[in-house]
């Protein structure tokens, strides 16, 4: 009886580890947007969690108005050395450019400086028992990640932020997509 306790236990350990580490699927894939979801609005977005959760998936929604941490080692980003703009997955607000991104070694995609100052908001977190710099969306307020004093020059900041907060635009993409709004602002 006790073998077959201890194998059942052993088998419901070994589920749980599996669905913990398992590789959440990329921010912004498969999932609708909000309606204030825009790369070139800069105007504040204020809106209640339980609206934020109708249109945001479980997994964004608990670390973006949670104050969550996605597993490390599970973001798509981390190792990405592709060319572009990462935005905010709730609200698409810029927020890094990949120039500004390195190798960490933390587990979470870093870089070090925002896009500009109005980007991103800083505040203290004191939870858990430590002292820590909390990163959030400028527009959205958004918990983003942590901000943290051991990142490379020129900064020798480390914006430690949750992959699965962050939506991706490749430079080319992004560049079309001004070049077509400059065309159409312009009348031509």
């Amino acid at each position: 009886m006790k073998r077959t306790m201890a194998l059942l236990l052993s088998g419901m350990f070994t589920c749980f580890l599996q669905s913990c580490y398992g590789q959440s699927s990329p921010a912004g894939q498969n999932e609708k947007k909000s309606t204030e979801y825009s790369h070139t609005d800069t105007e504040p977005v204020n809106k209640s969690n339980k609206d934020w959760q109708k249109v945001l998936a479980p997994e964004v929604y608990e670390v973006a108005r949670l104050k969550g941490t996605e597993r490390p080692f599970t973001s798509e980003y981390e190792h990405s050395k592709e060319v572009g703009t990462f935005y905010c997955a709730v609200c698409g607000n810029a927020l890094f450019k990949s120039d500004a991104k390195y190798e960490s070694g933390c587990g979470w995609p870093s870089f070090f400086e925002p896009i500009s100052k109005k980007s991103i908001i800083e505040a203290a977190d004191n939870s858990y028992g430590m002292q820590r710099t909390e990163v959030m969306c400028g527009r959205c307020k958004s918990h983003l990640g942590h901000l943290f004093n051991d990142g490379p020059p020129p900064t020798g900041l480390r914006y430690c932020i949750n992959g699965v907060v962050l939506d991706f635009e490749k430079a080319k993409t992004a560049e079309k997509t001004y070049n077509n709004r400059k065309k159409s602002n312009s009348g031509s």
